[in-house]
């Protein structure tokens, strides 16, 4: 997907948070062999490896364009790769994952196969938006269905993978997981008003649309939405409750 790393960190202080309550998750250890799934532009990538003494840290994205920006951030112990965190191989004793793995699909088979890249005592920490009910994913929904984008899409619309915290809990019990933790939690943003929700979600949700439209339709669609928003949330300023899912689990030694 043509990621946009100026438009994403347009509200880059709401987008640390959740990465601070992830990282407050982590079993801090000597020498860790640590892999950031999503890195992105390698700031929070370098936060996690100030945290980890002595470690090796791999910073892994799909984004080009977010690399470009993630090299400035490259260091003895901190390094970044392009590559598909969907087929993660090697083993780790930390696979660090924050607001990334919600572009992966199959999250059954994905925890699965990251579980599997642990060492043993090793640990995984994740955390995926779970704001798919919130009325803004809800309008794009419904724009995407209408024409002339319904055509220009060709029917595309993206459905989240992200499963329920009990479905995460549970798979990661039938993975022989300890330690197993997952929990739900909203992000109270205050934005000033509906156009900066859209800006929110130009930049993350109408991504993978984006790509499948021309540059004249792409503002057609943005526009489109915008209205919609406007009528759906025309307070000023408008809060913004953004639900995020945090777990964390270790493989038995």
């Amino acid at each position: 997907m043509p990621w946009n790393p100026n438009l994403y960190h347009r509200f880059q202080a709401q987008r640390s948070e959740p990465f601070e309550d992830l990282l407050k998750l982590v079993r801090v250890r000597p020498r860790l062999r640590a892999v950031d799934l999503g890195c992105g532009t390698g700031e929070l990538t370098a936060r996690l490896a100030d945290t980890l003494p002595e470690c090796d840290l791999l910073g892994l994205d799909l984004s080009a364009e977010m690399l470009q920006r993630a090299v400035e951030n490259v260091r003895p112990g901190l390094r970044f790769e392009q590559g598909d965190q969907a087929h993660l191989d090697g083993q780790f004793d930390l696979i660090f994952s924050n607001a990334a793995l919600q572009w992966s699909g199959d999250h059954p088979g994905l925890i699965s196969r990251l579980f599997g890249c642990l060492a043993p005592d090793g640990q995984l920490a994740v955390q995926v938006p779970s704001n798919h009910t919130h009325i803004s994913h809800r309008i794009i929904l419904e724009m995407a269905a209408q024409e002339p984008f319904k055509s220009a899409l060709h029917g595309f619309t993206r459905q989240t993978p992200v499963l329920s915290i009990e479905a995460y809990a549970d798979l990661l019990f039938t993975l022989e997981a300890q330690a197993i933790l997952v929990f739900e939690k909203v992000y109270p943003h205050v934005l000033a008003d509906s156009d900066a929700v859209v800006d929110w979600i130009s930049g993350t949700a109408l991504v993978p649309y984006f790509e499948r439209l021309d540059p004249a339709m792409q503002t057609e669609f943005t526009d489109a939405i915008r209205v919609r928003m406007k009528q759906e949330l025309p307070a000023q300023p408008v809060f913004y409750p953004f639900k995020r899912t945090l777990f964390s689990a270790v493989k038995p030694s």
